[in-house]
C-alpha cells in the first residue's frame, strides 16, 4: 500500500515537530571561505554577515537546548525515584494494616479500586445499535482494543450495557507500565504516534498538565490523578494481540459456574493482559 507523498510529508512533519530540539545541532549553516586579498562583492558580504549571525545563533540555541534537556532528564529521574518510593510506601502501609487487623482478630477491608482496564473481546457481527454506540463512546472500536477508565458510576453503568462484549478488571502497576512501554501510542494531531521519546509526551501534556515523560504518564494513570482524563485521552486505545492459549468461552461470563470470559475479572485481568501483550 503506497502512501501519497503529501500525507507522508505531513506525517514526517508532525513526528519531527517533537524532535526540533534534538535536531537543532544537525542543521548546517553555510561556511564560505573567501581568499585573502580578493575583492568581495557587496551581496556576498551581506551573505557572509548573515551566515555568521546564523552560526552564532545556532551555537547559542544548541547550548540552551542541551542544558534544558539535561535539566528535564534530571528532574524526571528525581520524580521517578519519588514515584517508586510512593508505590513501595503504599504497599508497606497495606501490609501493616493487614497484620494489625489479623493480630486484633478483625477483618481488613481492601481499598476500592480506582482504575479499570477494559478489553473488547467480540467483533461487530450481530451487534445491536445500543451496545455498538456505547463501545464507540468507550473508544473500543476494534476487537482486542483496550483502554484505561476511571471507576465511577457513569462508567460502571455503561459497562453494564456492554458486559457480554468486554472483559475488564483492576490492572497492577506492572501491567500499566508494560502496556505503556510496549504498546503505548499517543494521539498527536489526530495521528497514532509511538511513544518512542519523552519529547512527544512533554509537547502534548507537559505545559498544561505537568506530564513530561513516560513515568509521569504511568503515575498519572495508575494513581488516577487530577489529569487522568487528559492522560488517558492522549493514549491511543491499545491494540492487543489474541491471548496465547486462547479464550475459554466467550458466550459465558467469567463469574458463571461454567466459566467464561466476559465480565469483571478483578485482579485476574493482569494474567489475561500478560497473554495478550
Amino acid at each position: 500500500l503506497k502512501v501519497p507523498p503529501v500525507i507522508l510529508r505531513k506525517r514526517v512533519r508532525h513526528i519531527a515537530s517533537g524532535f526540533l530540539t534534538a535536531m537543532a545541532a544537525r542543521y548546517a549553516v553555510r561556511t564560505t571561505v573567501v581568499p585573502e586579498g580578493a575583492a568581495v562583492p557587496e551581496k556576498v558580504q551581506l551573505k557572509l554577515a548573515r551566515d555568521k549571525t546564523l552560526a552564532e545563533e545556532k551555537t547559542v540555541a544548541v547550548a540552551v537546548a542541551k542544558k534544558d534537556h539535561e535539566e528535564q532528564r534530571a528532574a524526571l529521574k528525581n520524580r521517578t525515584q519519588e514515584y517508586e518510593k510512593e508505590y513501595s510506601d503504599y504497599q508497606k502501609k497495606l501490609i501493616d494494616l493487614r497484620r494489625e487487623a489479623k493480630l486484633g482478630g478483625n477483618f481488613f477491608v481492601e481499598p476500592e479500586a480506582k482504575l479499570l482496564f477494559v478489553v473488547r473481546i467480540v467483533g461487530i457481527i450481530k451487534l445491536s445499535p445500543k451496545p455498538r454506540k456505547v463501545l464507540q463512546l468507550l473508544r473500543l472500536k476494534q476487537l482486542h482494543n483496550g483502554v484505561f477508565l476511571k471507576v465511577n458510576k457513569p462508567i460502571l453503568q455503561m459497562l453494564k450495557l456492554v458486559q457480554p462484549y468486554v472483559t475488564y478488571g483492576y490492572p497492577s502497576l506492572k501491567t500499566v507500565r508494560e502496556l505503556v512501554y510496549k504498546r503505548g501510542h499517543g494521539k498527536v494531531t489526530k495521528q497514532r504516534i509511538p511513544l518512542s521519546d519523552n519529547a512527544i509526551i512533554a509537547d502534548k501534556l507537559g505545559e498544561k498538565h505537568g506530564i513530561h515523560g513516560a513515568e509521569d504518564l504511568i503515575h498519572e494513570i495508575y494513581t488516577v490523578g487530577p489529569h487522568f482524563k487528559q492522560a488517558a485521552n492522549f493514549l491511543w486505545p491499545f491494540k492487543l494481540s489474541a491471548p496465547r492459549g486462547g479464550f475459554k468461552c466467550k458466550r459465558h461470563g467469567y463469574c458463571e459456574m461454567k466459566g467464561g470470559d466476559w465480565g469483571n475479572r478483578e485482579e485476574e485481568i493482569n494474567e489475561l493482559i500478560a497473554r495478550m501483550n
